[in-house]
């Protein structure tokens, strides 16, 4: 039969709150991935739902939503931004953005061309005149650790390049105001630009919280292995007298 000593009350205590901490941890993880699994769900949805009027969300674009809409407006096409961060490494190649400027509008939204792969001081030449966008509003791309400062205001030419983009600075720089979110264009076959423009998760994806979650888990299953351990009762060992 199985013995066990009387643990302190202390010890039953701590045991008793590592455990929960670590489950609630747990929990907490397994719903930021339920979150997360939302948004793919909702941003898969976007990219096939019927574009609306941009004016309707261009303000306040609905939270946690990535409303397609439909834009007229004419490019500043003199005025491309190359971004090339780590996320390009892989592939060789970097997101180009450029402003687009809305009639009778002091903002300018900042649309999203797509993926141009290789190395480029100057983009492919954008149409004259006015044109009629579709795409997702989108979130800006997180802009990570900033390092060095405004990397963009160093810069004399156009193209510029940056491996973040932040739209306070990209608006300084253009002296005039931005729209909030950025417009990424619907794929077309027919363009230089490669437009897949999957989820970003600027933190973590729904994997690795479950993951964390799995690891959380282990931690208290751990704890109260540990408690049962160090109070279980050894049984003396028995010596045969000569």
């Amino acid at each position: 039969m199985t013995r066990w000593r009387r643990p302190a009350w202390w010890s039953v205590l701590l045991t008793v709150a590592a455990a929960a901490l670590f489950v609630r941890l747990g929990v907490w993880q397994l719903d930021r991935a339920a979150y997360k699994d939302s948004l793919v769900r909702r941003y898969a949805a976007a990219a096939t739902a019927l574009p609306v009027p941009f004016g309707q969300v261009a303000a306040a674009p609905p939270a946690d939503a990535f409303p397609r809409v439909a834009v007229r407006g004419n490019w500043l096409a003199d005025r491309a931004y190359l971004l090339d961060n780590p996320h390009h490494d892989a592939r060789g190649g970097v997101e180009v953005y450029v402003p687009l400027a809305l009639p009778g509008q002091s903002r300018l939204l900042l649309v999203d061309l797509g993926f141009l792969p290789g190395t480029h001081e100057q983009v492919p030449p954008l149409p004259a005149g006015q044109v009629s966008l579709h795409g997702l509003y989108l979130p800006p791309p997180g802009v990570g650790l900033e390092l060095g400062g405004d990397a963009l205001a160093g810069q004399a030419h156009w193209p510029k390049t940056t491996i973040y983009l932040e739209l306070g600075q990209v608006a300084r720089d253009l002296g005039r105001p931005l729209y909030p979110r950025v417009l990424a264009l619907d794929a077309d076959p027919t363009a230089a630009y490669q437009r897949e423009h999957a989820f970003d998760f600027s933190s973590m994806p729904p994997e690795r919280h479950r993951a964390y979650a799995f690891q959380w888990f282990s931690f208290a299953v751990a704890v109260v292995v540990i408690f049962l351990v160090l109070h279980r009762k050894r049984r003396p060992r028995r010596t045969d007298n000569p």
